[in-house]
């Protein structure tokens, strides 16, 4: 019947599933807390006392104006306008940094610190995503796809020498060693000299960029007291590309390589057994061999009668 189908799917695949899935959210949420919220704690506690302290400095101002003042300061901030710095600051808007939004649009990414403030521009940001989200998507499979159909050849590798197979296996991972060095290696030594992190933060960026979670808490292209060239965040907007690019042609080429590399491991030792047992292969103990009698045809004669029988 179909209900009882459907309760043996949803008992053997879907509940296990289900229970690992809410299971690995409780850790993740566990260690979550542990690790941040006395961060947290310490730095409201910090904020609070340094308001205290502008206060005391400036008597002139009361704690209603204060939290005003603030509340111009988020406002600020949650239209893209950083409060750091004069009206001189670079513009989030220019074309630079339009087209690193439009990137951010289509994959998804979103960091959250800049977006559309009028109603016109949030309508357009709707129809275009609803078109440029597809488009990327259409994209990024036809790339993975043509990966895919690539290595359909590499598939029958098993009727190849064992030194092309080993070449093939070298190409790959200098592929994926190379692809390394230039989408998660260098751009976040490039991002760290440029805006003043350190590598595990550059590495960090990059790492919530190309897996679109995109948090928004480090983003390029951004401090007001730096001068970045016009078309700073038009090349990072390029790399997003590049990067996502680059992870749908290996998504599917890490686990053909490990697979490659376990047939190859596993041949050498076949061989390697093989060889260590053919040089020492001797004769049956019961054989007439192995007794040192020589036989010869003489000795089974065979009559013309029984030839003919």
């Amino acid at each position: 019947m179909p209900s009882a189908g459907l309760c043996s799917c949803w008992g053997g695949r879907v509940l296990p599933l289900l229970l690992a899935y809410v299971c690995y959210l409780l850790l993740g949420a566990t260690i979550f807390q542990l690790l941040e919220r006395q961060a947290e704690a310490q730095s409201r506690d910090q904020f609070q006392l340094e308001k205290l302290r502008f206060l005391e400095n400036y008597t002139c101002l009361d704690q209603w104006a204060m939290e005003q003042f603030v509340q111009v300061i988020m406002e600020a901030w949650v239209k893209g306008v950083n409060p750091k710095g004069n009206s001189t600051n670079p513009s989030n808007w220019d074309f630079g940094s339009s087209f690193f939004f439009a990137g951010t649009v289509v994959t998804t990414i979103g960091y959250g610190n800049l977006a559309p403030s009028t109603e016109a521009g949030q309508v357009f940001c709707v129809f275009y995503a609803l078109l440029g989200i597809p488009l990327n998507v259409i994209f990024l499979n036809h790339l993975g796809t043509g990966l895919r159909a690539h290595l359909a050849t590499i598939e029958r590798w098993e009727d190849r020498p064992r030194r092309s197979q080993v070449l093939q296996v070298l190409g790959l991972a200098l592929f994926l060693t190379l692809g390394t060095l230039v989408i998660l290696i260098f751009p976040p030594m490039i991002f760290s000299h440029v805006e003043g992190w350190s590598f595990s933060e550059g590495f960090y960026f990059a790492f919530i960029t190309l897996s679109t979670i995109g948090f928004g808490d480090y983003v390029v292209g951004t401090d007001p007291s730096k001068h970045y060239i016009s078309v700073y965040r038009s090349l990072a907007a390029i790399w997003i590309l590049l990067g996502l690019a680059w992870l749908a042609l290996i998504l599917p080429l890490g686990p053909l390589l490990l697979h490659r590399c376990c047939q190859l491991w596993l041949l050498s030792l076949r061989q390697g057994c093989g060889a260590k047992a053919a040089p020492g292969r001797r004769p049956r103990r019961g054989s007439t061999a192995a007794r040192g009698v020589q036989v010869t045809p003489q000795d089974f004669p065979i009559s013309k009668k029984g030839l003919g029988s």
